[in-house]
């Protein structure tokens, strides 16, 4: 009688033991998959964010670059009005 009382003892812990692990291992899942989501949700944040920054960068640039145009021509038609003893409307028009 005693054998049979304890082999159902451990049996019954072996299960007990078997149904933790499986608990412990679904809760285990469920943390990678969050952890795995957020790390995606981080990673597409960060994504937008560079693509913003690099295009408000572009648009500096381009900014920047009309400038220095602007500012050449108008450096152009200053050195071509005093060369010409001529206005410098007159030399932006030539």
């Amino acid at each position: 009688m005693r054998k049979i009382v304890l082999v159902a003892a451990i049996a019954g812990a072996a299960l007990s033991l078997a149904a933790c692990s499986e608990s412990t291992e679904d809760a285990a899942g469920e943390t990678v998959d969050s952890a795995m989501a957020d790390a995606e949700a981080n990673a597409e944040a960060a994504g937008d964010a560079v693509g913003t920054a690099a295009a408000d960068a572009g648009a500096a640039v381009e900014d920047a670059a009309d400038d220095v145009g602007a500012a050449a021509t108008d450096t152009a038609a200053e050195a071509e009005a005093d060369v010409q003893d001529e206005s410098k409307t007159e030399a932006a028009a030539d």
